[in-house]
Order: structure tokens, then C-alpha cells, then sequence
């Protein structure tokens, strides 16, 4: 991790969603405020500046997906917990309108969250496209945090910690997610690969 208070590190961007906006702007306030946090507070464990939840929290900011992923690390749920208010009816079913797009490559990639569960079993579902060259970085996740992948086209090469597997379609992967990890397409054709990131109980 660095120890910079911006969160940069991946150039993928969420979509220019205002109701994502304004559905994250109000369950940080709500979360915030519910553990009895003050911004600085809240802006030191989530490693991002004071004026960026400000801005955040007043929805004039669309963070971009490393600057939610510390958000929820800090307190300790799923990205989905931040994108809707949770609920825990028997069934309960998810548009494709209502999946946000939260990364775009720059060859037209996407990471696509899917749906998800609120602690105490935290969870979120992810679909995701890479174009050919195009690589995914994330920070190391609160401690704890399992991912889970499939491939479902083509051949993902996945980096955790420095050591690197490659994996063809059909292959499916656990890997720590408390360690820094990326995601690459080093081939001439697209991946395709679905994710299931595990999210520990809040200590």
C-alpha cells in the first residue's frame, strides 16, 4: 500500500452515475455517523483527504473504485453496503440497470458489480471485461479479505504479492485479497471473468 492520501491507484474510473453518487454520499454520512466517526476521523482510517468526503459526502464527488474500496475497508463491509441501503428479503434481485459499473479501462474494459451481502456475511459479486492489454490493479483489502474468480473467456494472468498465476478458461482461483493484487490480459483477445470478494466481520 502507499501511504499517499489520495486514492490512485487504478486509472479505471466509475461511470458518471448521479445515483450512485448520491446513494454513496448518503451511506457514508449514515455509516459515519452510526459509529460516531468525525470526518477526520473517517478520513484518517480511510487514508483519503478531508475535503475529498466532504466533497463526497455532499455528492459533488464521484470516487473512483480504489477510493471506495478504502472506504469500505475502513468500515468494514462490502462495496454494496455503499451503493444501496441493505435490506434481507428472501429474494431479492438485481436489474441490469442497477449494476454499477465501478471500473472502466481504457480499451473498453469494464468491472461491473453484480450484487452483494451485508455483514455479517460480506460479500460482493463482480463481472468484469478486459481488453487485450489491459491490467486491473487493487490495493491490499482490509485483513482477511478473500477473493474468489472464475474465467469464463479467454486467459487471465492474477498477481498477488508478487507471485503470478495464469489462468485459461474454465479455471477458477482463491487468492488472498489483504495482500496488493492486479489483474491482467496480456493476450490478443478479451477475458471475461467473474469475482466473489469475501469481506471479514468488522473488528
Amino acid at each position: 500500500m502507499s501511504g499517499n492520501t489520495e486514492a490512485t491507484a487504478d486509472a479505471g474510473e466509475p461511470g458518471d452515475d448521479r445515483s450512485v453518487m448520491e446513494a454513496v454520499a448518503a451511506r457514508v454520512r449514515a455509516l459515519r455517523k452510526d459509529r460516531g466517526w468525525s470526518l477526520d476521523t473517517l478520513a484518517a482510517r480511510a487514508r483519503v483527504s478531508k475535503g475529498m468526503l466532504v466533497a463526497l459526502e455532499n455528492a459533488r464527488s464521484n470516487p473512483n473504485l480504489a477510493t471506495l474500496v478504502r472506504l469500505c475497508d475502513a468500515f468494514g463491509v462490502p462495496l454494496t453496503e455503499l451503493l444501496q441501503q441493505p435490506a434481507a428479503p428472501l429474494l431479492q434481485s438485481t436489474a441490469p440497470d442497477g449494476q454499477p459499473v465501478l471500473w472502466n479501462g481504457p480499451g473498453g474494459g469494464r468491472g461491473l458489480l453484480v450484487t452483494g451481502a451485508a455483514p455479517p456475511v460480506g460479500a460482493e459479486l463482480w463481472h468484469w471485461r478486459l481488453a487485450p492489454g489491459e491490467e486491473h490493479h487493487s490495493e491490499a483489502h482490509v485483513l482477511g479479505t478473500v477473493e474468489l474468480l472464475h474465467v469464463l473467456r479467454g486467459t487471465l494472468a492474477v498477481t498477488v504479492g508478487g507471485q503470478e498465476v495464469v489462468l485459461p478458461q474454465g479455471y477458477g482461483l482463491r487468492m488472498a485479497g489483504d495482500h496488493p493484487h492486479s489483474y491482467a490480459n496480456r493476450t490478443e483477445s478479451e477475458v471475461e471473468y467473474s469475482g466473489v470478494v469475501l469481506v471479514p466481520p468488522h473488528g
